[in-house]
């Protein structure tokens, strides 16, 4: 060996090799089709700028939106335990789960956290649809039981954001359950006469839609956002009837009364920001003027003229 092998040929391999390009530098519209650059992408909020589709983000992405100056903190959520019923498929769930923790670096399909929202004290709570399709099981019981608790101590709002699948297979008739446990807390948010709103994302189904997800005293959606309880497919082969276009759409459901209004995600913080300061606003804006007396059954004075002048006019 010498200076010719050990040095030269790295070299010229290093000269004549292509750079690395990393994989997720470009994101593709799943509704044009279009080729868009992640920055420009995270400048826009995850909309295409081609056709305005909203992308689906994750919770801590949308916490750093609807957050002032992107400041929050998480709270710990109550462990659980992992696989209740000792389920398996093609594979064991606590083995899935397992992989879904890892890949994500979360424990569950939601996280909670809290923080200043227009300047005020608000708790929210949203889900991570990549992790199991943000499927509902004990642990995302446990967190919005968690959420609805934190908003109560604080005295503050709960803004919850739903993106899922509906109720966790793999957790049975467990699953199942959380649909009453969260209804329940909710109505401890409303005992304390503090607001709940819900931010209906893409897509919110199943047992989610059927419990907490439609309980808002606001209900707020995402434009484009699949909302409903069982799929399409299934609807139509159950009524044998063709389905109206865009049915199950946000845009359908606001025209037929199920949401109050489709929200872009570019206006979606400001648009919490004014409903939390309509319904919770502790103190008004301006000086309340006392009542003045109303005299029943007299004619208010009229104001007296001015004195007639002793000259007459110029002409």
């Amino acid at each position: 060996m010498n200076w010719l092998t050990n040095f030269v040929p790295p070299k010229i391999r290093a000269l004549v090799r292509k750079a690395d390009v990393p994989d997720n530098l470009w994101h593709k519209c799943p509704a044009c089709g279009q080729m868009l650059f992640h920055r420009e992408l995270e400048a826009n909020l995850h909309v295409c700028h081609h056709c305005g589709h909203h992308l689906r983000i994750g919770a801590r992405r949308r916490f750093a939106m609807l957050f002032d100056d992107a400041t929050y903190h998480e709270i710990e959520l109550p462990k659980t335990a992992a696989d209740p019923l000792k389920f398996r498929d093609v594979k064991r769930y606590s083995d899935r789960l397992r992989e879904a923790q890892g890949r994500h670096q979360a424990d569950d399909a939601i996280k909670v956290a809290h923080g200043r929202l227009g300047g005020a004290s608000a708790v929210v709570a949203c889900f991570e649809f990549d992790f199991m399709g943000g499927s509902m099981g004990v642990a995302v019981g446990e967190a919005l039981v968690a959420a609805a608790r934190l908003a109560v101590l604080q005295q503050a709002p709960l803004v919850v954001v739903p993106a899922s699948g509906g109720a966790r297979m793999q957790e049975g008739i467990l699953s199942l359950m959380q649909m009453a446990r969260t209804t329940i807390a909710i109505e401890e948010v409303r005992a304390a006469g503090l607001p709940y709103l819900v931010v209906l994302a893409d897509p919110t189904t199943g047992g989610v839609t059927a419990s907490f997800a439609m309980l808002g005293d606001i209900t707020v959606a995402e434009p484009g956002a699949v909302i409903g309880f069982a799929g399409a497919r299934v609807i139509e082969e159950t009524i044998r009837e063709k389905l109206p276009e865009g049915f199950q759409r946000a845009e359908y459901l606001l025209e037929h009364g199920m949401v109050d209004m489709v929200v872009p995600r570019r206006e979606l913080r400001q648009t919490l920001i004014r409903i939390l300061d309509l319904l919770h606003r502790r103190q008004p804006p301006a000086e309340v003027l006392p009542p003045q007396p109303v005299l029943v059954g007299k004619e208010p004075a009229m104001p007296a003229l001015p004195a007639a002048e002793d000259h007459p006019p110029e002409r």
